[in-house]
């Protein structure tokens, strides 16, 4: 590990004390929902609290929730029995699990799969035993099992492959095996493994566009490069087979000091939309074929912090045109952090879910009555 990595893990290590430490205190004072600022005619509320390091979201074919987690080890389940926007029931499904970050449910089989670190997992007809969880099937346990950008986002793609990303295990490098910084794919029980896309620095959210069903995703750009560069961003993967730059290029036109003499930036894709510097873009969904919304989890080693927010990317048929403000106020002034966005999970033309492993809770946002 060279020094700048370990610095990296150092520093992530203390950072991750800290919010641990801020969440308990958070959680125990309440979320102050009077802070988020959001767009004329919607209203925020809390749709479920007291999941601890709440983090990926799906959703079942009855309605059920599920959410992943990173450093709780937990998978729990949702249910809004009532239909009054608001959890009623909550179930912990699964835990002591390794970063069970990524949540997916296979419709066709009603069964949720969960990503680990290393593996992938298969919990069969679990919207019918939500208070008696069956003991999961190991459907993959190939993947590498490194904890730097190792946990994951996962979701079922119109193909019926699962997609699994698999970070870079560093803040830059290359590596011999060609998995990492890639987005893979596999059938359902876990064989025909592959890469779909090349050159992903870490990517936690990804999804297809509801007409062209061509996959999008947000991609976290690399450290120490100063405040202001490289911008996260936000790829358009239309096929098999693309490189998006990394660890040579960054956001499409900066070559990296270190491995950017190997391949100039001109043999990469270009980001669709830049996106801001170390917002960390990790959650993002289609709200509509025109809208693209995106998690931003928000900057950890900025010297003026950035991100803590809902953004929003507009689309023109298959050309990101705007990126904006959609929702704000986690991050207030003078730096105090009152929760970090994790995932978005859109529920119909006016209503979405938002995870936060800060505070604990997801979120529901949505027009007014």
């Amino acid at each position: 590990m060279s020094l700048v990595d370990m610095r990296t893990l150092f520093l992530r290590v203390a950072i991750t004390l800290v919010f641990a430490i801020t969440t308990v205190s958070f959680a125990e004072a309440g979320v102050d929902l009077s802070k988020i600022k959001l767009p004329a005619g919607y209203e925020i509320s809390i749709f479920a609290d007291n999941l601890e390091g709440a983090r990926s979201l799906t959703r079942g074919t009855e309605g059920t929730y599920f959410v992943g987690s990173r450093d709780a080890g937990k998978v729990y389940a949702l249910v809004d029995s009532q239909k009054k926007g608001k959890a009623d029931k909550i179930y912990t499904i699964a835990s002591g699990l390794n970063e069970p970050n990524g949540v997916a449910f296979s419709e066709e089989e009603g069964a949720l799969y969960v990503a680990e670190i290393s593996r992938i997992l298969k919990f069969p007809n679990i919207e019918k035993h939500l208070s008696k969880p069956p003991k999961p099937v190991v459907v993959y346990d190939k993947l590498p099992k490194d904890k730097h950008h190792g946990w994951k986002f996962i979701a079922f793609g119109p193909d019926g492959y699962l997609y699994v990303p698999v970070g870079a295990p560093c803040n830059i490098c290359e590596r011999e095996d060609p998995r990492y910084a890639t987005i893979m794919r596999m059938k359902k029980n876990g064989t025909d493994v592959e890469i779909f896309a090349k050159g992903v620095r870490n990517s936690v959210g990804f999804d297809w566009h509801p007409v062209t069903k061509k996959l999008w995703f947000t991609d976290n750009g690399r450290d120490w490069l100063g405040d202001d560069a490289p911008p996260d961003e936000l790829n358009y993967a239309h096929k098999k087979g693309l490189n998006f730059g990394f660890p040579y290029c960054h956001g499409g036109f900066i070559s990296d000091p270190e491995f950017g003499a190997k391949h100039p930036c001109s043999e990469f894709e270009k980001p669709a939309m830049k996106l801001g510097p170390h917002v960390a873009s990790l959650g993002m969904r289609f709200w509509n074929k025109d809208r693209i919304i995106i998690a931003e989890h928000g900057s950890w080693n900025r010297t003026n912090p950035i991100g803590y927010r809902i953004t929003q990317v507009s689309l023109s048929g298959d050309q990101a045109i705007k990126y904006e403000v959609f929702a704000e106020g986690w991050l207030q002034p003078k730096g105090e952090v009152m929760g970090r966005p994790v995932d978005v999970l859109t529920l119909d033309e006016g209503t979405l879910l938002v995870s936060d492993d800060h505070a604990g809770v997801v979120y529901r946002i949505g027009k007014k009555k």
